[in-house]
């Protein structure tokens, strides 16, 4: 990685920062030249009641929201996302529901599934999926394939962070997107130029953080 990590804020909301760092770093569906460190995002109290509030306005006065399905380690996020919903207003669609904050486990052939006692919170149930980061949409592509095997209707997407709704066909409400960092860039993995140009990757990217290689 070049230069460690940097600061950016959130032009909206400057109290919410992403940690970036530039180099080579590879997902199972796409290279970028920029890491973006989330853990604070996910973790950190202060940060998380931020981040759930803005995930919150695409969806107060529009969307009803029966389950909110977590993936990659966000399920502190999806509790406060939850909270952010469900709270009192006359115009709010959610208010005083009960609504379930889940997630998936893997089965043994690596394809995500609920457990019997939570499959009753997503059949016909109206369901938000909440992701750390959408890049290569493989990810979430198989969290909706789950999702609708299951018989919900998934009804938004959110993520800390996306690359462009372009990735998955769908509409994505994230928090920060590529814009936010001048000089982002994502390649597919056969049309990466920092492969052609020789720079080694740096790290292996997943929801839940990197590996160095």
């Amino acid at each position: 990685m070049k230069n460690g990590f940097t600061n950016v804020s959130l032009e909206k909301n400057p109290l919410i920062t992403i940690k970036v760092a530039e180099g080579h770093f590879a997902t199972t569906s796409a290279h970028f030249n920029m890491y973006f460190e989330m853990s604070e995002l996910k973790y950190a109290s202060k940060k998380v009641r931020a981040i759930a509030r803005e995930l919150a306005l695409p969806y107060l006065t529009t969307t009803v929201i029966d389950t909110i399905v977590c993936m990659e380690g966000t399920e502190v996020v999806g509790a406060y996302l939850a909270e952010e919903l469900t709270k009192s207003g006359p115009s709010l669609i959610n208010f005083d529901e009960d609504v379930y904050v889940i997630t998936p486990i893997n089965s043994v052939n690596k394809k995500l599934i609920f457990r019997d006692n939570l499959q009753e919170a997503i059949k016909g149930k109206n369901v938000l999926l909440l992701v750390t980061s959408v890049v290569g949409g493989r990810a979430v592509d198989n969290a909706l394939e789950c999702i609708e095997y299951y018989g919900g209707r998934v009804v938004g997407i959110s993520a800390l962070f996306s690359a462009g709704s372009e990735h998955t066909q769908r509409e994505i409400n994230s928090v920060f997107t590529g814009e936010d960092v001048p000089g982002y860039i994502t390649y597919s993995p056969e049309n990466c130029e920092l492969c052609k140009s020789g720079q080694k990757l740096d790290a292996f990217v997943t929801g839940e953080g990197y590996t160095k290689i």
